[in-house]
């Protein structure tokens, strides 16, 4: 056989063994079943839903190649070590991890194990990553850009309440918190209104730290973001308290208004990184995205109860008015 024939011969052979390969690669990963874990910090009835939905769509479903396992702080941020730990016995594919406390949690029991943001406020100051462009480590997902947008809503505070004096500031024992207070703070400050932090660490403190607001004198509370607390409208109303929050999703629970990102589009975003980490994509590698809609949004009832008049002004700039 001549050299060039047998070249030929050989390429053809390594060609039909890299096809051979790529085959038995994609028939591996449909056939496998693939452990995806989700930590949550506050609860996942909402949230669950939206990203198992979006996996089907991409080809993973529970009881075929799927298992999704999920545990649930219910906003006491103290149990998220213990729950992590019981996900790692599972020896998970992925984690996606609900906000920056149950973020911090599982970055601090793996390095190795894919870990999705969903979302996190700071991820450049919370240490998960080192850019948005190349986040570095094991770490990669989403972020909800709260802080930049804290400003734009105190100017819509005080067009609804001209004559707020007194900002309550209210937390939780969220890493992130300190310092979005420091940013509210500085916010209310060029706008003269003065702000105080009060701080409700767990779900059943609320109620403590709305009977201080009222207390202290405060005119109008605003709830920075954190996992959903169920309570919080309910507590609001009752201490008669306007409440403005950074998540949405409060004003379908009773809260007075909000402004912030579209939080379930970012599950749905989360979603697409554990497909792409399964299917090889290195954290490391994968950008960290932000959000693109922001919606503000009014509850009218609430107002009504409340015995607010919301100006014309504010309402035209509202993008959702629940009546």
């Amino acid at each position: 056989m001549s050299n060039v024939m047998h070249r030929t011969v050989s390429r053809r052979v390594a060609l039909i063994g890299c096809l051979g390969l790529v085959t038995r690669n994609a028939v591996a990963q449909r056939s496998r079943t693939w452990r995806v874990a989700y930590l949550v910090s506050g609860r996942a009835a909402a949230t669950t839903p939206v990203i198992k939905d979006t996996l089907r769509s991409l080809g993973y479903e529970e009881g075929k190649n799927l298992v999704f396992e999920v545990r649930e702080a219910n906003g006491h941020y103290s149990e998220l070590p213990d729950l992590m730990q019981q996900l790692l016995q599972l020896k998970p594919d992925v984690i996606i991890a609900e906000a920056t406390p149950a973020i911090a949690a599982a970055q601090k029991a793996t390095s190795t194990i894919p870990i999705v943001m969903s979302p996190s406020t700071d991820p450049i100051g919370s240490g998960f990553v080192k850019s948005f462009a190349r986040p570095g480590g094991n770490i990669t997902g989403v972020a909800n850009m709260f802080g930049d947008l804290t400003a734009k809503t105190l100017d819509i505070v005080q067009l609804v309440f001209p004559n707020v004096a007194k900002l309550g500031v209210l937390t939780s024992n969220n890493p992130t918190h300190p310092a979005l207070y420091e940013v509210a703070r500085d916010a209310a400050a060029k706008i003269g209104i003065s702000a105080e932090r009060y701080i409700a660490a767990n779900p059943e403190d609320l109620k403590k730290a709305y009977q201080d607001m009222k207390a202290r004198g405060c005119d109008v509370v605003y709830v920075l973001a954190d996992p959903i607390r169920p309570s919080l409208p309910p507590i609001a109303l009752e201490h008669r308290l306007p409440s403005v929050f950074q998540v949405n999703s409060y004003t379908e629970l009773g809260g007075l208004m909000s402004y912030g990102p579209d939080i379930l589009p970012l599950f749905v975003k989360a979603a697409h990184y554990v497909d792409r980490i399964l299917k090889g994509g290195n954290p490391a590698e994968l950008p960290v995205e932000q959000p693109t809609q922001f919606v503000f949004a009014i509850n009218l009832q609430t107002a009504k109860a409340l015995g607010l008049s919301i100006p014309e002004k504010v309402l035209i700039m509202a993008d959702k008015v629940i009546e």
